[in-house]
């Protein structure tokens, strides 16, 4: 298996073709300024020691160099061993939503951005549990499947936003039927270790969640809820611009509480409600802590060697030859003859 231990400084690749795009047009500008004084022809004649061709040259191994040492710092790595182990685990799958009104900022600094940090900071706390990722809105889809892969989960978790979800609404309904469909063959022995983590403002307008909640409170399927926004609610603002109904009223979005705690009862879970100083994942880690585990299979390489150095060693190798490479022909060279022709010789000696 191939990974990068820190995938954030490929990120730095794309200043590459920035890079040949402005040399570029600097020799543009360049030979545009130097037409003025003539035919070109006759210019590089006047010129020998200009070699535009090896200022390309410099350029481009330069560029090639620092795409191999930007490589090396996202440290690639060689999975080498193939791990299979047992564990005491619950599997659960976190259902987004993701509609517009997740935009709202009654909780700071807006109800996406809050719930995509507290995620962020309780993947951090597991250990030996599987976790997956549904989005949703008008309607739902798995954004993760079931992983054990924390720092993979977490880097999904960090690109959510509305704008994956064309449709718009609040179908929480689909949303948890998507889930219960979502989980591994590994947990449907022991049914009580699966549960579903709902994260919603709770303003839905189809009548099936409760239908769904109960279906999977039948699978022994635990559902917990936590609710983020206020009861009061506040206007939705995109792109500095309230959203407004068909009236042209403003949209107040408000958090339907007894709704979520609704579902939550019915499969056995809690609820909790999110503020601006508890996200409310504390209880849901609570709640986690007690119910039954099942035994999951995780299989991990477990040790992976590091290939940064021959990607460093490469773009220290470019910069040498970069620097060998002369960006004009040397004058003090222009003498230099390896071969002489017969007719060069003055004396006539052979």
């Amino acid at each position: 298996m191939f990974r990068f231990a820190d995938p954030e400084w490929l990120y730095a690749l794309l200043a590459i073709p920035v890079i040949l795009l402005a040399f570029w047009g600097v020799q543009r500008l360049k030979a545009r300024r130097t037409a003025r004084f003539g035919d070109m022809a006759t210019l590089a004649e006047l010129m020998p020691e200009r070699s535009p061709a090896r200022e390309w040259i410099k350029t481009g191994v330069l560029c090639a160099a620092a795409a191999l040492i930007i490589v090396a710092a996202a440290r690639p790595q060689v999975g080498s061993k193939l791990r299979e182990v047992k564990a005491e685990g619950t599997e659960m799958m976190l259902v987004i939503d993701v509609s517009n009104s997740m935009l709202a900022e009654d909780i700071k600094p807006s109800r996406i951005e809050r719930t995509k940090h507290a995620i962020g900071r309780f993947i951090e706390r597991l250990s030996d549990d599987r976790i997956g990722v549904i989005v949703f809105a008008g309607e739902a889809q798995v954004q993760l499947p079931v992983t054990t892969d924390y720092k993979m989960a977490a880097s999904f978790v960090k690109r959510i936003s509305p704008s994956m979800i064309a449709d718009q609404g609040t179908d929480i309904g689909s949303a948890l039927e998507l889930a219960q469909l979502s989980f591994s063959g590994d947990t449907h022995r022991n049914s009580d270790s699966r549960v579903i983590i709902l994260i919603t403002d709770g303003e839905t307008h189809d009548e099936k969640s409760l239908e769904v909640a109960a279906a999977a409170a039948e699978r022994g399927i635990k559902i917990c809820t936590i609710g983020i926004g206020t009861p009061d609610g506040v206007p939705i603002n995109i792109g500095g611009s309230y959203i407004e109904d068909e009236e042209g009223n403003m949209v107040v979005s408000k958090l339907n509480e007894e709704l979520l705690g609704q579902i939550a009862s019915l499969t056995g879970g809690i609820y909790a409600r999110s503020t601006n100083q508890s996200f409310g994942l504390d209880e849901i880690v609570d709640e986690l802590n007690s119910m039954q585990k099942s035994e999951l299979t995780i299989r991990s390489f477990d040790e992976f060697d590091e290939q940064y150095q021959y990607f460093l060693a490469g773009g220290i190798v470019l910069l040498i030859v970069e620097m060998l490479i002369l960006g004009s022909r040397n004058p003090l060279l222009r003498g230099i003859t390896l071969f002489r022709r017969r007719d060069d010789n003055p004396d006539g000696n052979e």
